[in-house]
């Protein structure tokens, strides 16, 4: 693993590194802040951020102002990219599909199974690895933004006694059932519409799944809330289930990281409450 670059913040440090993924078979960057409990040794929990469509691992660490209110809270934040990259790796021209939109899926079908298994290397590589490197002391949340927010919620109800809470910012909640998802797992995982609800969070809770203590915010004034987002059928899916949640329809805002940035400190107060107790 090769530190790339390390800043000073908020008394701790925003760091970037580069690894070759067994995983994903390709060299692969994440970011990760360390609080200044972290640098003074003392083992912290940790936030993971997953990004949306066309991001990479520096989206969020430059604009969402999460460092401030992680260093308060002693929290470090695990950043990953959202898909595998190089030459080597099975691309497509659109925005929506192929490198920067890896959907947090183990993709099934050639040629992105070749390197597409992004739930894999998320839940159990890049978190085994920041564990052995980085003074983490195992306790985990998640969260995310879009897709990222699909992949968090699908990553907190598949691996329910990993991460103690979940939060998203308008997620593509039940992919199965908008444009995004069909394009996505269509080509990712076939036909079987079974493979897509394993990685759809509304089709999770259908089928039983657990879910950790959940916070989601989504703005009224977001522009792919009424064709990608279903944030009316996760809302009623989440109360037929009485899940401890909040879902919170936030007026005027859409879905940009001046929404991410507007609300980052409730989500990571959130997470505290759950990590430190």
């Amino acid at each position: 693993m090769k530190l790339v670059n390390a800043v000073r913040c908020f008394d701790g440090e925003q760091r970037r590194y580069e690894h070759l993924s067994d995983t994903l078979n390709c060299t692969m960057q994440f970011s990760l802040y360390l609080p200044p409990k972290a640098l003074q040794g003392k083992h912290v929990p940790a936030v993971v951020w997953l990004s949306g469509l066309t991001c990479s691992d520096e989206n969020f660490s430059s604009k969402a102002g999460a460092q401030r209110v992680a260093a308060r809270l002693g929290i470090a934040l695990i950043i990953p990219d959202t898909s595998p990259r190089g030459d080597e790796v099975a691309d497509d021209d659109a925005y929506d599909f192929g490198k920067g939109a890896g959907f947090y899926v183990n993709a099934t079908q050639a040629p992105w199974s070749q390197h597409y298994q992004m739930y894999d290397y998320i839940t159990k590589e890049l978190l085994d690895l920041c564990h052995t490197h980085f003074p983490l002391n195992g306790k985990l949340s998640i969260s995310g933004h879009s897709m990222g927010g699909h992949g968090a919620l699908i990553m907190a109800l598949k691996e329910h006694d990993q991460f103690r809470s979940v939060s998203a910012f308008a997620p593509i909640a039940h992919p199965s059932a908008c444009p995004w998802g069909h394009k996505a797992f269509s080509g990712y995982l076939g036909d079987d519409r079974a493979q897509w609800h394993a990685y759809d969070a509304v089709e999770l809770m259908r089928q039983g799944h657990k879910c950790p203590p959940l916070l989601v915010d989504q703005g009224s004034a977001d522009n792919f809330l009424a064709e990608q987002l279903n944030f009316s059928t996760l809302k009623e899916t989440v109360e037929a289930r009485h899940f401890a949640a909040q879902l919170r329809l936030q007026d005027g805002y859409d879905h940009s990281y001046y929404f991410i940035a507007s609300f980052i400190e409730d989500h990571l107060e959130f997470h505290a409450t759950y990590l430190n107790d």
